[in-house]
């Protein structure tokens, strides 16, 4: 055998179990940074979500304090205790309506993963 000559081994058993554990090792980290990624993306959007609600939440307050107690006075002699409930009844309104909006919101996907489940998915398909 001459020193120029290569001899190429087949890998064997041993071998391609390496070779298999090395891409799937390698599979496995793509992935996780690929979760990593988005999970701060996600976080991101998490803050800003919690800002902008607790800023809406703060005006909302004062505008509904405001609101009311001049709606208050201004119908207390027509109606008396009645305008309270009238109130009550508006207020829950936009409650149910402003709670609604939020969990839809929720539902589009904001706080999901879609890339990495995508990934997973196809991993998974490749894999079976």
């Amino acid at each position: 055998m001459d020193n120029n000559e290569t001899v190429v081994h087949s890998p064997g058993l041993l071998g391609g179990i390496t070779g298999l554990a090395k891409n799937l090792f390698g599979l496995v980290v793509s992935r996780l940074e690929l979760a990593a990624l988005e999970l701060t993306e996600v976080r991101n959007h998490v803050i800003e979500l919690v800002a902008i609600f607790a800023m809406a939440a703060l005006a909302t307050w004062f505008a509904l304090a405001y609101g009311t107690a001049t709606i208050v006075a201004l119908a207390w002699e027509e109606m008396g205790w009645k305008i309270l409930l009238v109130m009550f009844v508006v207020f829950a309104v936009i409650t149910l309506i402003l709670v609604m909006k939020g969990l839809s919101m929720l539902k589009q996907g904001k706080l999901a993963f879609p890339e990495t489940m995508k990934e997973l998915r196809n991993d998974r398909d490749m894999l079976m």
